[in-house]
């Protein structure tokens, strides 16, 4: 009995091993991804984009902005609007500050001092740090009996709860799973089957072929989106302060886009263990780079580049704009667009991809 069963280990071990890229995969993937995860990911809030809105001319208000940009954690934020709820709206600013109507500086000659702090807190914990950070910056400037008070509103998520924050993150997750994963073995499948051989007998053009691998999975993405809504709606509370219109649309741009990696790497596999082995070395970082959980703002910009080539990250700020924002224009277009984008080119390099294994 040992003797057979040590024959099906080294079976096993040969069969899996000598194939390059499974030993790719299994040894030298997981050293680099701990390497640019180790880097690149941190939950300190820094990078805050910051903007004020008050008259040049305050000296008081000028110099709180000054001492926070020079805190290390904000940055100045380059807006478009000259409202500055706007400007959190659109993503432009994380946090603005708003002097009081006569000025800080008259402000703070009859003892008040108030000033007024948006604080778009779509993402809990930063939205936590920035208020913290101020505390500790008025503190810094005026560390006898602080003249400065702040009158903070927060946006979009008043109650700061994490799960606003962390479920269209999962949403997206999800969507990416299902799509990725299946689409993913779907040429493989037919290899392993020995149905492939079928197709490339058959009188069929490699695009019908990829079509007809892409649009089930499209149309099985695109049933899960309701699904999905649905349940985030009514056991975590979730809003929909947006258009459903256009979130659909915005989820129909990114499954095609995750339809076309998981048919990419399906033509790469040669087997359905590849493919799965594939679909979840594409997830991991994909995922972990996406904002879900970790600020892209504290990344460094050698790994900001992977968050922006990322169908993931754009989905995600598409959800949390359209549920918690109501949706505004520019970013909702912006993100579409490049959506579009990395779909059309996800598809078009798995067709030609596809083209030359039928050739």
């Amino acid at each position: 009995m040992i003797k057979t069963l040590l024959g099906f280990i080294r079976k096993e071990f040969r069969q899996t091993l000598r194939d390059p890229r499974m030993r790719l995969l299994l040894f030298i993937a997981p050293c680099v991804q701990l390497t640019i995860f180790g880097v690149a990911l941190s939950t300190e809030a820094k990078n805050i984009r910051l903007s004020v809105f008050g008259a040049p001319t305050d000296v008081s208000l000028q110099e709180l902005h000054r001492k926070a940009l020079a805190s290390g954690w904000f940055i100045p934020a380059k807006v478009t609007s000259n409202d500055p709820y706007e400007q959190v709206k659109s993503g432009e600013a994380d946090a603005v500050l708003v002097a009081p109507s006569e000025g800080l500086d008259k402000s703070l000659g009859r003892g008040e001092g108030r000033v007024q702090l948006l604080v778009n807190a779509t993402n809990v914990t930063r939205g936590q740090s920035i208020e913290r950070y101020f505390l500790s910056i008025v503190r810094s400037l005026y560390p006898q009996n602080p003249p400065v008070q702040f009158d903070v509103r927060v946006l979009y998520n008043p109650a700061l709860r994490t799960a606003l924050f962390l479920v269209p993150g999962v949403m997206s997750l999800l969507v990416c799973l299902i799509t990725i994963l299946l689409t993913s073995m779907s040429i493989t499948k037919e290899k392993e089957l020995g149905t492939f051989e079928t197709l490339i007998a058959a009188p069929v053009k490699p695009e019908e072929v990829i079509l007809g691998k892409t649009i089930p999975f499209v149309l099985l993405g695109m049933s899960n989106i309701p699904l999905i809504v649905g349940v985030a709606m009514a056991l975590f509370g979730m809003p929909l302060r947006g258009s459903l219109l256009v979130l659909l649309l915005s989820a129909f741009v990114f499954v095609c886009c995750t339809v076309g990696i998981g048919l990419f790497i399906s033509t790469i596999a040669k087997n359905q263990q590849q493919s799965m082995m594939g679909g979840f070395l594409y997830l991991f970082p994909s995922v972990l780079l996406s904002g879900l959980v970790f600020p892209i703002e504290n990344m460094p910009w050698a790994m900001r580049i992977f968050s922006y080539i990322n169908p993931l990250t754009y989905f995600i700020e598409l959800l949390r704009n359209i549920m918690l924002k109501g949706g505004d224009a520019r970013l909702i277009v912006f993100n579409i667009l490049i959506l579009a984008a990395m779909a059309t080119i996800a598809i078009t390099a798995s067709w030609q991809r596809f083209k030359t294994t039928l050739s």
